[in-house]
């Protein structure tokens, strides 16, 4: 039986259509600001910094997606602290979009800014609705929100956009990349066996708001408080270690391609700061 479209998928999660218009984005703003159009929300966080270049279009995708489906959304962008025409992007595109925008003065790393994005979507989002990251340089292609949403309704608590499942592709990374990839995932999965788990790193995913909400509760501020890329797997073996708490993943078509501008990422670095955290996780330092 062949699996439904995202469309099929969007009418199953809501009853009720959105109009859509003309305006820059290709979605009507009164459509967004008038009515919900869903029983719940998809609230969409968006660690960024310096991504005038693939921001624009990450934002049409996201809209064309999410509204195409009939899903009431937000968008939350965090601007790290950048320092090209991300901030006037955003201006503009809040004209168009359920947009709001956090800015950090000064560039703080990715675990800053997944943490206040994850807060801040904590505070608007419902039980019920559902916070999804990702990231900002078009490299998470927005179809897949819908498989994910569907998978938190059908009774996951988190969703992991994952590399590592049967019918997953990478198209456009660097053998090497994929290479350490690979490894730290067969590392990670023998340190930390989790049930429905073989991607710890990846930053496209999906949380129940009430688990959300409960893991920041119970952890606070230390929910996440890694500093860089390590951030991830941190929060994905706090989770883990809450009670029912059940984590799944889809498989992803990572679109490196797409991406614009060079990786923020420090492979060195980022290894050995990984590196630190699950011996210290595994020795139960907090």
């Amino acid at each position: 039986m062949p699996e439904p479209s995202a469309t099929q998928i969007g009418q199953q999660l809501s009853s009720k259509s959105v109009d859509l218009g003309n305006s820059q984005s290709g979605v009507s703003v009164d459509s967004w600001k008038v009515r919900r159009v869903s029983s719940f929300k998809v609230i969409v966080v968006l660690p960024a910094y310096n991504e005038q270049e693939n921001l624009p279009g990450l934002l049409d995708n996201l809209a064309e997606a999410l509204g195409d489906a009939s899903l009431d959304f937000e968008i939350v962008v965090v601007d790290d602290g950048s320092s090209d025409s991300t901030p006037d992007i955003l201006g503009e595109q809040g004209t168009q979009l359920p947009l709001r925008v956090q800015r950090h003065e000064r560039n703080q790393g990715l675990g800053a800014t997944i943490r206040d994005g994850l807060h801040f979507a904590n505070q608007i989002a419902g039980p019920k609705d559902v916070v999804l990251t990702m990231d900002a340089d078009e490299t998470h292609t927005p179809g897949l929100i819908l498989r994910m949403v569907r998978m938190i309704k059908e009774g996951h608590d988190v969703v992991i956009a994952s590399r590592y499942q049967p019918g997953a592709r990478v198209i456009g990374l660097s053998w090497h990349r994929r290479v350490i990839s690979y490894v730290a995932s067969g590392l990670m999965r023998l340190l930390f066996p989790t049930p429905g788990v073989r991607d710890y790193t990846c930053g496209y995913r999906a949380y129940r708001g009430e688990v959300l909400s409960r893991a920041i509760a119970a952890y606070g501020d230390r929910f996440v408080d890694q500093e860089g890329f390590q951030c991830m797997v941190d929060i994905l073996l706090k989770l883990r270690q809450m009670p029912n708490v059940v984590i799944g993943e889809v498989p992803m078509i990572l679109r490196y391609d797409l991406k614009k501008g060079e990786s923020k990422m420090r492979i060195l670095r980022t290894a050995r700061k990984t590196l630190q955290l699950l011996a210290k996780r595994k020795l139960g330092i907090q």
